[in-house]
């Protein structure tokens, strides 16, 4: 009998089906996850998936959408409300207004600007202001004003022989049109600096020793002399009652019409007058340094201050420089010995101890900035700035980090070049103080305030002579920049500007200065210069950063020398090392006002030679000044001076150029020497 061998029976699990994941198949959704810690990645898909069965796929993608995006703008509403420092809730559609006075109050500030003088410009009043009449300008502009000044006269300025190899100083009395200057500069208008400086050069005669012959340049002319004994217009007798400010806070001022009103103010050089004061103001905190020294030498080398006389010109009145001294800026009430104290600091430093020397006690003057004086001396802050608590000062709606709070004031200068340092990591703080300073002073002293980081290149005599309040554009942006600043003592002007930033928190930033200006109508009253004036190097170093890449900005014909970063003019590259010594101060940016450097607080002006060299009259504060640094190696490349760079830097150039005038082995820019 056969038998047949049973085999064993062997199951098997079925095969497992995978889901179908065609777009017209749901099983994918539905598809077993065996593995949970996937589970919450499936959520996404899961709420998905229930909108599109619920809603269809075409209203229920839509939809959700439109949840996540309310989600997220929800998340911020909150993060903005009870975790930034503004807390505060965000303006959903459009940014608020910042505007306190009412509509009637800024008229009045307008006629009172222009009743006084202080608006020299020919450019319209806004509509929005809602005058209904021209009103009288004693400064003869007839546009849009009722001209009763005299005439404006534009000289052909250039030196003749003998004097002809050096350019001649300013006509005392002169003014600058910033409305030509503003034509031959304005970005938005395609200029480039390069033209605008060849502009300047042209109509003050800089280019005296080098110009060469060109037709048709008398329309370059923007210096004018008021014509004695004529007038544009004669003015209507018309007496107007003093104007009242008053904002939201019930806060109440007169502000009486000047003396002059309807009469014409002449504008020459003698005496000083003390509402229309010829005063640079400087704010500085922390360790003096080479910065605030070079420019304070610039200031020696360029302004007409009778140095090369024995005995200043009494008709004439010296511009002065007032480096205010804040020896701690979280501080608002300095000690009973501070002013003593900030003395004894300034003789035993060796970079600030030379301005202290008699000859120049009469034009630089070393200030204590009390916070609490300073406020308290400003009748538009004296009873309110109290209020703000915590809040005192802001920046762009924004408080100080708390991380500055314990840093140290000042940036050490590193002669190796490897400080540390960065824009984005010195101490904050005296730089919002500082916005908050230059609106004080200016407001309560009149004159104009710069910051430390700039270097004066030419006399001042025709900006003075113009008469109305102006700042600077912030390169090719919609926005001021407040590093130089001028405002009339006194002024409507300023007490609008402070009253309003008063109600933002003491927020004196630039941006949010713009705000105020804009929303208010008054930009026109402080008149936005172009950047080739004080900021010549700023478009070629600025750009655009864009989705699709970086615009760099009219960097197709730069001006000289050629920056395309502000670190240049401390560590000038190879490629352009040769200029700086053959062309000298003459060849850097020559025809504008200031040269900006913007912060670089940390890198020496002269890594080889970094101590005040000014001779024998000044051998202690050289002794100091080689004494501190007898332990520190500056590296650089040698070159065919031993123990000197090999090509020097176009910071060092400058620096040595003035002090060579104060050794007396030169003469200043105007070929003038000093007198000791």
């Amino acid at each position: 009998m056969l038998t047949r061998a049973i085999s064993p029976v062997t199951y098997h699990d079925p095969p497992t089906r995978l889901p179908r994941t065609d777009s017209f198949s749901d099983e994918f959704y539905h598809a077993p996850r065996r593995n949970s810690r996937w589970a919450l990645l499936s959520i996404p898909v899961i709420v998905y998936k229930t909108t599109v069965s619920r809603f269809g796929r075409r209203q229920g993608p839509a939809l959700l959408c439109l949840c996540c995006l309310a989600l997220f703008f929800a998340s911020y509403v909150l993060h903005r409300r009870f975790l930034s420092t503004e807390q505060a809730w965000p303006s959903p559609f459009r940014r608020p207004n910042t505007v306190v006075f009412e509509k009637d109050e800024l008229r009045k500030i307008w006629e009172w600007e222009v009743w006084a003088g202080h608006y020299p410009s020919t450019r319209p009043i806004p509509v929005q202001i809602g005058l209904v009449y021209a009103p009288t300008n004693p400064d003869g502009v007839v546009q849009h004003t009722f001209g009763s000044g005299p005439k404006r006269i534009y000289p052909d300025i250039l030196n003749k022989p003998p004097l002809h190899g050096h350019p001649p100083r300013p006509i005392p009395g002169s003014a600058a049109d910033l409305d030509r200057i503003f034509q031959q500069c304005n970005y938005d208008d395609g200029k480039y600096v390069r033209d605008c400086h060849e502009y300047l050069r042209i109509g003050a005669g800089l280019d005296d020793s080098v110009r060469l012959r060109r037709e048709d340049v008398e329309h370059l002319r923007y210096v004018f002399i008021p014509e004695e004994g004529s007038h544009s217009a004669t003015p209507p007798p018309l007496v107007q009652p003093p104007v009242k400010l008053r904002t939201t806070d019930n806060w109440e001022r007169d502000l009486t019409v000047p003396p002059h009103l309807h009469t014409h103010h002449k504008r020459d050089s003698s005496p000083c007058n003390e509402d229309d004061a010829r005063i640079f103001h400087m704010f500085w905190a922390g360790p003096f340094t080479d910065k605030p020294y070079m420019a304070l030498l610039a200031f020696l080398f360029t302004q007409n201050l009778g140095l090369d006389l024995d005995e200043p010109d009494p008709t004439y009145c010296r511009p002065q420089l007032w480096l205010w001294i804040s020896r701690r800026p979280g501080d608002p009430m300095p000690s009973l010995t501070a002013h003593e104290e900030m003395l004894a600091d300034l003789r035993a430093n060796a970079w600030a101890s030379p301005f202290l020397h008699p000859r120049f006690k009469d034009i630089i003057r070393f200030r204590l900035w009390n916070t609490t004086e300073q406020l308290d001396g400003v009748p538009e802050l004296k009873n309110e700035w109290r209020n703000l608590g915590k809040d005192f000062l802001r920046s762009e709606n924004k408080k100080p980090r708390v991380e500055d709070a314990t840093k140290t004031v000042g940036s050490p200068v590193s002669l190796d070049g490897n400080s540390g340092e960065t824009h984005n990591s010195y101490n904050k703080v005296p730089v919002i103080l500082s916005d908050l300073v230059r609106f004080v002073l200016c407001h309560r002293f009149g004159g104009v305030y710069l910051d430390v980081d700039m270097l004066f290149l030419r006399d001042w005599e025709e900006l003075w002579g113009w008469s109305g309040s102006f700042s600077y554009r912030w390169s090719h942006e919609d926005r001021y920049n407040t590093a130089v600043l001028r405002l009339r003592r006194g002024s409507a002007l300023g007490s609008f500007l402070i009253r309003t930033a008063l109600a933002h928190g003491l927020d004196f930033h630039p941006t949010s200065v713009t705000r105020y200006l804009k929303d208010a109508h008054m930009s026109e009253l402080l008149y936005r210069v172009p950047d080739a004036l004080f900021d010549p190097s700023w478009q070629a170093c600025d750009l655009v950063k864009h989705w699709w890449g970086i615009e760099y900005i009219r960097r197709e014909r730069p001006p000289q020398p050629f920056f395309t970063d502000f670190d240049q003019f401390f560590n000038t590259p190879d490629v352009m090392s040769a200029s700086p010594s053959v062309v000298g101060f003459n060849g850097f940016f020559r025809g504008a006002y200031l040269y900006h450097y913007h912060n670089e607080w940390w890198k020496p002006f002269d890594r080889a030679r970094y101590w005040p060299d000014l001779g024998p009259r000044f051998e202690d504060a050289e002794r100091m000044g080689r004494s501190a640094v007898a332990n520190l190696n500056a590296t650089y490349p040698s070159g065919l001076v031993a123990q000197d760079k090999r090509d020097l830097d176009w910071s060092t150039v400058l620096k040595r150029t003035f002090e060579a005038y104060i050794r007396g082995e030169r003469p200043n820019m105007y070929g003038e020497w000093i007198r000791w």
